[in-house]
């Protein structure tokens, strides 16, 4: 599972790295983004523009939208057996923008929360699903979900689950629409797990509203 995430990354080096465009507007680092918040995608439309879409993928044919509550996670495993993710790994994939996620490891009495990023501290995209819903007054939301994997060897001591962080080769095979759904099925693997870093943090990051750089330090265990 990923329940929070941190996209702090400044902008122009967001649009140097995914060599697309930043949305109009005020943006505010996110240090724990979490369901609900609206987050950077770049999506499989062929803008190479991103987009701030609403974490929780609602699915065009839903009758109400709180469902998106529920579907912040897809896993890569039973992608198209779910009537909430399968024609969207058809006809629309997205890359999440990302620098690292959460995720906490069960302790006697406690949870710890892990920090976990690449060891270059560069961005990175998490596979994800988007969907854009209208209701019956006319209201129209565009979401999205992330696609979750076995952990690997880094991760798996803290959580047995991870986020697919894309390999930048396979980042342009999952928007492409030519590639097919072999290629986007191959595309879903565990990253490198000799690639990446993680500690403990805070358990301030287990409260939504904290949003500050200090989340992401390393704290002492106990």
């Amino acid at each position: 599972m990923c329940g929070r995430y941190t996209i702090f990354t400044e902008p122009q080096r967001l649009m140097e790295r995914f060599r697309a465009e930043w949305p109009e507007g005020p943006w505010q680092p996110r240090y724990n983004a979490a369901p609900t918040q609206s987050l950077p995608v770049l999506l499989n439309d062929g803008t190479r523009r991103i987009r701030l879409l609403r974490w929780g993928l609602i699915p065009h044919w839903a009758e109400d939208p709180a469902i998106g509550n529920r579907l912040i996670n897809a896993r890569a495993e039973t992608l198209t057996q779910r009537p909430s993710f399968r024609e969207a790994f058809y006809r629309r994939r997205c890359l999440v923008l990302a620098d690292g996620f959460y995720e906490w490891q069960r302790a006697p009495h406690r949870r710890i929360p892990y920090w976990i990023g690449l060891k270059d501290r560069e961005p990175f995209a998490f596979a994800g699903l988007w969907d854009r819903w209208e209701g019956p007054d006319g209201q129209v939301i565009e979401s999205f979900t992330i696609i979750t994997t076995a952990a690997n060897e880094r991760v798996a001591p803290i959580h047995d689950r991870m986020p697919v962080i894309l390999l930048p080769e396979h980042e342009e095979i999952w928007l492409d629409e030519s590639a097919g759904p072999a290629a986007w099925r191959a595309a879903l693997r565990p990253y490198p797990a000799d690639r990446m870093i993680a500690y403990p943090v805070s358990p301030r990051v287990n409260t939504p509203h904290a949003d500050d750089p200090t989340l992401i330090q390393p704290y002492p265990l106990p």
